[in-house]
């Protein structure tokens, strides 16, 4: 399902207004949730959430704390509920990117599981407690900010800095989880991605919650990159907001034919793939996406795709992140 485009207006039009009434009712029920006090494991819980649905580059921020997190001798388990797995995954899986798709863990858990562990459960404190049995010393919570079952013991959230937190609402007025100040009280840090035009409304009220605001930016790969100035592709993306992706190959010098954007998690059909595939034969073209995506369709067709990797605008960024979330120690920047 894709986010209603007035969710992201900078101010609530009149369709948020009339439904800002649903939104305070969602919104005080999530932020009471919020409050609850969640089991413990035996092991350090670092969460990677975000305020809104939708995507904000959870994954790629997971991603590199678990690399400075290795580096500091650490052992990490990503832990995910396994979002876009066609069927709720009711017992931990441990991911093997080899015999498991994203039908059965979801297309985010295969690219976490290149990096680290990964385990798959709905129950996340039944995650949590296989990965701890199988040695992890520090667990990351991909999502799940808002659910309240394990204890977290560092809290990380992250915004897209384009859109930022939209229009300010609550489901359905607006793309919030909940009240952006009542979570920002259940947050360590704010990790702004990309542009932060979208993000003032959400950065003042860090500041006056006292909040740690950074930066950081998707990086392509360099190789891909490279490969892929002035060549002609034809781009599909279903990711949180598949606009992001056409942006970034235009701005490498490639020559975009053609776009076509599907809902977050899409599952592509046969039928869709082979439609993909004419358009781009058609216009003499590549076919391109993410790897997020990538990881949904599987190996069998021949498509490209443009690797991202998150840097920081900040130098040590994510290594203070990491030591700040093993030692409890107050981040600041």
């Amino acid at each position: 399902m894709r986010a209603p485009a007035f969710w992201w207006k900078p101010a609530p039009d009149v369709l948020a207004h009339l439904l800002s009434p649903l939104g305070a009712l969602y919104g005080a029920v999530v932020a009471r949730r919020m409050e609850q006090a969640g089991e413990r494991v035996g092991a350090r819980v670092i969460c990677v959430g975000n305020f809104v649905a939708g995507g904000a580059g959870k994954t790629p921020t997971a991603i590199a704390l678990a690399h400075e997190l290795i580096k500091l001798g650490q052992t990490p388990f990503f832990v995910s509920r396994g979002y876009g797995a066609q069927a709720p995954v009711t017992t931990p899986v441990v991911v093997d990117p080899a015999t498991h798709d994203a039908a059965n863990v979801g297309d985010e858990p295969l690219l976490l599981a290149r990096v680290a562990p990964a385990i798959v459960c709905a129950d996340r404190v039944a995650g949590a407690r296989l990965a701890v049995a199988r040695g992890a010393s520090v667990i990351i919570m991909d999502d799940g900010l808002q659910n309240p079952a394990l204890a977290k013991d560092f809290r990380i959230a992250v915004v897209d800095g384009v859109v930022g937190v939209g229009n300010g609402k609550c489901i359905p007025a607006g793309p919030l989880r909940a009240p952006l100040g009542a979570q920002l009280k259940q947050v360590d840090c704010v990790v702004v991605i990309g542009a932060n035009a979208g993000s003032d409304l959400m950065g003042a009220e860090a500041k006056a919650s006292g909040v740690t605001v950074c930066r950081a930016r998707l990086t392509p790969d360099a190789d891909a990159a490279a490969r892929l100035r002035g060549a002609r592709v034809f781009a599909f993306a279903g990711i949180g907001r598949p606009e992001k992706f056409f942006d970034t190959l235009s701005s490498l010098g490639a020559d975009v034919a053609g776009v076509c954007a599907f809902a977050d998690h899409h599952t592509y059909s046969p039928a869709q793939l082979a439609e993909l595939q004419a358009q781009a034969d058609e216009m003499g073209a590549t076919l391109i996406t993410t790897e997020k995506d990538r990881a949904r369709i599987g190996s069998a067709c021949a498509i490209d795709v443009l690797p991202v990797s998150l840097e920081s605008e900040e130098p040590g960024l994510f290594a203070r992140l990491a030591h700040a979330a093993l030692t409890g120690q107050r981040f600041k920047a």
